[in-house]
């Protein structure tokens, strides 16, 4: 099979190839030493404290960004993951005996931007006032045979950055490289995720793991992924949520479990949706959907706080503060508020004519749950920029919700609602099994008439439920959305480090090759 490689890419193997007859391993196995980051010096290194042994003695490694030749010396800068330093290499330090060769051919001739190097040296200030290691030695650890796609900078201004989503979400190892803010998004990610389990761990929750594949992909209403198990001769599906095994577990005694899980459903691609994504759930023995909401409150503020030290966050044009406590609004009052009907009360014949009038897509597959969805989603869901909890949603919609205690007809759930979109979704879990029968039933009946997302019944699950489960809460954050919130981005493939994409075609010559 043919490869085209690129005029630059050739001249790079070239290189290599001269490296190698030189004697000089371009992959060394060798270990290579680092003391110190290019962040820790940038940030406490000045003219004053030179004298201080971390900065006499430094060894550091880090891919070359750039090279400015000045003869028989020159500067490079060299990126590390803490961030970028520059670097002062002068042949006659470096090659102190007669042999100049690896100054003159080495490092002069035959290494490129994008290779990995090691380098030990001092630490100094330049004329101009530029925190710098002058290099002793200087050690090829990586030849790169790809080249990095050009970033201009001038006076700290950027020229020609590589914006091209395809480009970044595709080749994400070249964006983070070229693109160091990238990195910190996903550096905030993890700090947002850790501050979540601490505060988690802290209030005595139990972390636990529960399948990927599912006999029934239960939990949630969404079109599953199927596979095939071939030892085993049957289908199983990759889980679209994970609240029916959490809920198994407290059923079992634990009473308060956490799973942070990757979830997958067979789904449409879009801002804020990729068919591979992750769930924070929990859920907590013996409380209530008013519990749920004041613990949601403190866990949202502890982490703003964490990730960003503030509890106000921008998201797009809008600043958004995670305060406790958050606005409750009632989900049918937010119907008539925004779009000026009451649907408390409509047959689900009646709430189709609605939804056609307001020039909503329906069809007869679909059941008062989801046409109730469409109404908010078309006219409430953008006016919901703070943090606000909508509460009490009808029973058609929420069939492991636990029927409210007051209101007929409605159950005890809420959606978290932030710039626009939901971010988590709870309940008062419903623990009665035979009404969990019965709403598993309708189910069936939505799906008989054609709702691809309506819920299986899973009988084990009800098996679990007659052994009795406890009063519980639930919850369900989704975490590339808030992701997405706290570090301020548009679209959820910005916070994903892979993001789904189609296959890349094969490049011309090698299905040519192919054919052949």
């Amino acid at each position: 099979m043919s490869i085209h490689l690129s005029e630059q890419e050739l001249l790079r193997r070239e290189k290599l190839r001269e490296l190698t007859e030189a004697g000089i391993n371009a992959y060394p196995p060798e270990a290579f030493p680092i003391n110190i980051s290019a962040s820790f010096i940038q940030e406490n290194f000045s003219a004053g404290n030179a004298d201080d042994p971390r900065f006499k003695n430094v060894s550091l490694a880090g891919r070359i960004m750039s090279i400015r030749d000045m003869g028989k010396a020159c500067f490079a800068v060299i990126q590390d993951f803490t961030g970028r330093i520059q670097l002062y290499i002068k042949r006659d330090e470096i090659c102190p005996g007669e042999d100049k060769s690896l100054y003159d051919r080495v490092w002069k001739k035959l290494t490129d931007i994008g290779d990995i190097i090691g380098v030990t040296g001092y630490v100094f200030k330049t004329k101009t006032g530029e925190t710098s290691i002058h290099v002793s030695t200087l050690q090829l650890l990586c030849k790169a045979l790809r080249p990095l796609p050009i970033v201009k900078e001038k006076e700290g201004e950027v020229y020609d950055a590589v914006t091209d989503p395809e480009f970044r979400y595709r080749q994400r190892y070249a964006d983070l490289i070229i693109n160091p803010h990238v990195r910190e998004v996903f550096v905030k990610r993890t700090k947002m995720v850790n501050a979540m389990r601490d505060f988690l761990n802290r209030h005595h929750a139990l972390e636990v793991d529960t399948p990927v594949l599912q006999n029934i992909p239960g939990g949630a209403a969404a079109r599953p992924f199927i596979t095939h198990h071939n030892a085993l001769d049957v289908p199983f599906y990759l889980r679209i949520a994970n609240e029916l095994y959490l809920k198994r577990l407290i059923v079992g005694g634990f009473d308060f479990v956490y799973e942070f899980s990757r979830n997958f459903r067979n789904e449409g691609m879009d801002r804020t949706h990729n068919p591979e994504f992750t769930i924070l759930e929990f859920y907590k023995a013996y409380e209530d959907y008013f519990w749920m909401m004041d613990i949601t409150e403190k866990l949202l503020e502890h982490t703003a706080i964490s990730v960003n030290g503030t509890t106000e966050v921008t998201g797009g044009e809008h600043t958004i503060s995670f305060k406790a406590p958050f606005r409750r609004v009632a989900l049918f009052d937010a119907i008539k508020e925004y779009a000026g009907v009451d649907v408390s009360d409509k047959t689900e014949d009646e709430l189709r004519n609605l939804c056609r009038s307001l020039h909503l897509h329906v069809d007869n597959t679909m059941g008062k749950g989801k046409m109730i969805d469409e109404l908010f989603s078309a006219f409430c869901e953008k006016h919901f920029i703070q943090p606000t909890f909508i509460t009490d949603y009808p029973v058609e919609m929420s069939p492991l919700t636990k029927k409210h205690r007051s209101k007929p007809g409605l159950v005890e759930r809420f959606e978290l609602m932030i710039n626009g979109k939901e971010i988590a979704n709870a309940y008062t879990e419903l623990n009665d099994p035979i009404d969990q029968r019965e709403r598993f039933e309708e189910q069936v009946k939505l799906k008989d008439r054609g709702d691809d997302e309506a819920m299986f019944i899973d009988y084990d699950f009800l098996r679990a439920l007659e052994y009795g489960m406890p009063p519980t809460t639930g919850i369900g954050f989704g975490i590339d959305r808030l992701c997405m919130l706290m570090t301020g981005q548009p679209s959820i493939q910005d916070v994903l480090l892979f993001p789904q994409m189609r296959p890349e075609p094969k490049p011309a010559e090698t299905i040519k090759e192919e054919s052949e």
